[in-house]
């Protein structure tokens, strides 16, 4: 398999990941029981650097963050899977490992402290891109 596949299969799995943490991270399903949590997350007003914020509005802010890295993570696979491979190896070596790293360390999260869907989409994503970076190692991988 191509280096270039994997990176494109990472960035459209990341895309979806990234829409549906967006859709999904705020909603309140009621046989969670946590609905007067959310209540008080969403009713305790306090003032953060001249900011009156509530705890869920630092909730939304970082589940919006990480939907942004989301999306940034499927432009960069995205990009890396178009770029030739005398270009790749030589200059995005580290880039690649880099990005692959970061889901190693993001999949460990989400084993840790998520649920069943963000654990299989941050795991099919590391695997793409920890092959891919492999796959990309040298000129020959057919990038």
């Amino acid at each position: 398999m191509k280096a270039s596949l994997l990176y494109r299969i990472a960035s459209v799995l990341l895309v979806l990941f990234a829409i549906g943490h967006t859709l999904g991270f705020r909603q309140n399903v009621p046989e969670w029981g946590a609905g007067s949590i959310i209540g008080a997350m969403q009713s305790f007003h306090f003032d953060a650097q001249g900011f009156n914020r509530t705890y869920w509005d630092f909730f939304s802010a970082f589940g919006f963050f990480s939907s942004l890295f989301l999306l940034f993570a499927a432009v960069l696979a995205w990009e890396l899977s178009r770029l030739p491979a005398g270009t790749f190896a030589p200059f995005m070596r580290h880039t690649a490992w880099t990005l692959a790293i970061s889901f190693v360390a993001f999949t460990a999260l989400s084993w840790r402290y998520a649920f069943t869907t963000p654990i299989v989409f941050s795991t099919l994503v590391t695997v793409c891109l920890v092959c891919a970076a492999w796959l990309s190692a040298t000129p020959k991988s057919g990038q």
